[in-house]
């Protein structure tokens, strides 16, 4: 999953930036408003962490720009304590949730897995799937109650179609999702990570879909890989 974090405060963006990163996220990240506008509006991203008092332009003109803009991307807005009326403003503006300062870096993880369990229809935060689950709060997968150890970006590609079980999601927007912006993306290597998974998933798991993707599959019981 790639998130896009938004503050000015460098302590503060360092330290989200790197309990996200350690949560398995690709994360991008911006300190004014105007750089934020433009990575929303032209980048891909499966959440996005905004703090609402950015310099250049403020944090809700840059949300209300996003929204009229067509974009879709869960939000969780940062806020001043006790600042009521930010809150309201942001609610209205188009956040999906916020979180007041000082916080939690645990809460902050748990918010925003829970925006996107809850942008892909996942109620559960451990997903499953036949036999394989994973669990969104410890990382943890397991096929039939065995812990499967995996790479973080086989872990990206694995989280990435669990959340969307069924649906046949190209090798790009793989790329698009598992990479934050300064990384150097190479769509040829997915292929190198969903074998990988194939290797230690059940065998049945990933489908290609000749010219389209990849697909979770979710119709029959799957069964223990022999490779």
């Amino acid at each position: 999953m790639r998130l896009l974090l938004v503050e000015d405060e460098p302590t503060l963006r360092a330290q989200v930036g790197a309990a996200l990163t350690d949560a398995g996220y690709a994360v991008d990240s911006a300190d004014n408003g105007r750089d934020a506008h433009h990575l929303g509006h032209t980048e891909t991203y499966d959440a996005v962490v905004l703090d609402l008092g950015l310099p250049v332009l403020d944090g809700l003109t840059v949300l209300r720009r996003w929204r009229d803009e067509g974009g879709t991307m869960p939000v969780l807005i940062l806020t001043a304590r006790d600042n009521w009326h930010e809150k309201v403003a942001g609610i209205d503006a188009g956040a999906d949730d916020y979180l007041t300062k000082p916080f939690h870096m645990e809460e902050l993880l748990a918010r925003v897995r829970a925006l996107i369990r809850r942008a892909h229809g996942q109620a559960s935060p451990v997903l499953q799937c036949g036999a394989l689950a994973l669990d969104t709060r410890s990382g943890r997968v397991t096929v039939d109650g065995v812990a499967v150890t995996l790479t973080g970006h086989e872990y990206r590609v694995l989280d990435y179609l669990m959340h969307r079980p069924g649906q046949v999601i190209s090798r790009t927007e793989l790329t698009e999702h598992i990479y934050a912006q300064d990384h150097d993306r190479d769509s040829n290597t997915i292929e190198v990570f969903v074998a990988r998974l194939r290797r230690k998933l059940p065998a049945d798991c990933i489908e290609t879909v000749r010219g389209m993707g990849y697909r979770l599959t979710t119709d029959s019981p799957l069964q223990p890989s022999m490779t």
